[in-house]
């Protein structure tokens, strides 16, 4: 496996500074729809890029300054609704976004040999803002680190409950264009309300939700999986899926059913994960994954809309269903729960976290997040397209990752116990070739027993 670089400390010249709006800014409170406002979305997106070069600290706060006149939100603070205490919402008062400079001795081509693996001493590359809680952090804070041979890297943290995956891209691009033309306006005009996204009033919720809905307190298998992913270290693994190795995968479902690269993706991930954990047959397990509904709503979000526009789709099944059959049946279960999310299905879930805001059901469950096809892979400060994009960090979601300079590839990032993880990745690689690293490493399969 390629070793994962570990990052020395930062030295930080002087103390983060507020960047605020270039010009004066609308002051009120922004409601943030039951989508922003949910439970597990209460962390913050980071995002990490490499560059060959860097641009002056002076010209990105500038240009950030002036973007975050349109993006005035993000230059504002949460805080907790009057009404019950508990629902968030902005405070839109222009305080600004928490701006860090720094300098690690370290270069581009050390950074590039070994970034497949984010660990947590990459951390070290986004300024730790000391808060109390997570509403008590600024909703955009930015780091730039000096690398040794002239390079740079750009670390985000933008807080989800403001912006999802595309949110943040639509934003982050804006800095990029105004970082390279000062004088031209944004390419998209931020769209802030989310009262498109209200619930009714009173709530209809005709649907039931198996996303935020568990099995019965105290099943004993599950009790034992959620053990057995609680009980050790946790390590990343990365697979990166070419396009012909993704086109092997498609060809297994043709010509009953044609699908899309992230719909035999995600089941072929899901089913290597189920197998690699090996629970009881009968174990029924899901499979979440994000879908953008700002088309799927009627009438549609406006185009420019960056607030969560996003549910989960979810597919289940019991294990030996999932494992025993074609691979067909998995990629069927993915289109079936995303031709489910229509209008209708979606205010149901709106009006059912109203009712209660709950998490979703993350027992015997695979998250996936695609970040594949939001164009984060071409942000260009003026120095050229990054050489790596990634998140900071490595989590127990998992992330399709755009590849830089394929398109048409998929890096496939997430943290499994460490007893599994040669076992997950075999199984992610089996029938579709193996990349060069692992056949070096043996590129035996373990069929070791159950995981727990």
């Amino acid at each position: 496996m390629t070793e994962s670089i570990e990052v020395p400390d930062c030295y930080y010249p002087r103390e983060p500074t507020l960047v605020k709006p270039s010009s004066s800014t609308p002051k009120h409170l922004l409601y943030l729809s039951n989508l922003d406002d949910q439970k597990f979305l209460r962390f913050s997106i980071k995002y990490l890029y490499l560059y060959k070069r860097s641009v002056e600290v002076e010209v990105l706060k500038e240009s950030l300054s002036k973007v975050l006149v349109g993006y005035y939100p993000l230059a504002g603070r949460l805080k907790i609704g009057e009404q019950d205490g508990e629902k968030l919402e902005v405070d839109c008062n222009g305080e600004g976004a928490l701006f860090a400079e720094g300098y690690v001795d370290l270069s581009v081509a050390e950074f590039l040999e070994g970034s497949r693996r984010p660990n947590k001493s990459w951390r070290k590359l986004l300024y730790r803002v000391e808060a109390q809680s997570f509403v008590g952090v600024p909703p955009l804070v930015v780091q730039v680190t000096h690398l040794s041979c002239g390079g740079m890297i750009v670390s985000t943290s933008i807080n989800h409950c403001l912006c999802d995956g595309i949110g943040s891209a639509q934003f982050l691009h804006a800095w990029a264009q105004i970082t390279t033309k000062p004088n031209a306006n944004l390419p998209v005009i931020p769209f802030h309300s989310r009262h498109a996204l209200k619930p009714r009033t009173p709530p209809c919720i005709p649907f039931f939700h198996p996303e935020f809905n568990g099995p019965p307190a105290g099943e004993a298998a599950v009790d034992l999986l959620t053990q057995f992913l609680l009980s050790q270290p946790l390590v990343p693994v990365a697979v990166t899926f070419t396009a012909s190795q993704i086109l092997q995968l498609k060809k297994q479902c043709v010509p009953s059913i044609k699908c899309t690269s992230f719909e035999v993706l995600a089941s072929h991930v899901w089913r290597a994960w189920i197998k690699s954990l090996d629970p009881p047959p009968s174990l029924v397990v899901k499979l979440l994954f994000s879908v953008n509904v700002r088309k799927r709503l009627k009438p549609e979000l406006p185009r420019g809309f960056y607030g969560n526009g996003f549910v989960l789709g979810c597919a289940q099944t019991s294990v030996d269903r999932l494992v025993t059959s074609n691979a067909r049946y998995g990629v069927k279960l993915v289109q079936e729960a995303k031709g489910s999310l229509d209008d209708d299905y979606i205010r149901s879930m709106i009006d059912l976290l109203e009712e209660r805001r709950g998490k979703p059901d993350l027992s015997s469950t695979l998250v996936i997040s695609p970040w594949s096809k939001l164009g984060l892979e071409d942000l260009d400060f003026g120095v050229g397209r990054p050489l790596h994009m990634g998140p900071l960090a490595s989590e127990i979601y998992c992330l399709f990752l755009p590849v830089i300079g394929d398109l048409n590839a998929f890096t496939m990032l997430v943290s499994v116990p460490q007893s599994i993880a040669q076992r997950f990745e075999q199984y992610c690689l089996k029938g579709i070739g193996e990349r060069e690293d692992q056949k070096q490493d043996g590129g035996k399969e373990d069929n070791g027993g159950r995981g727990y």
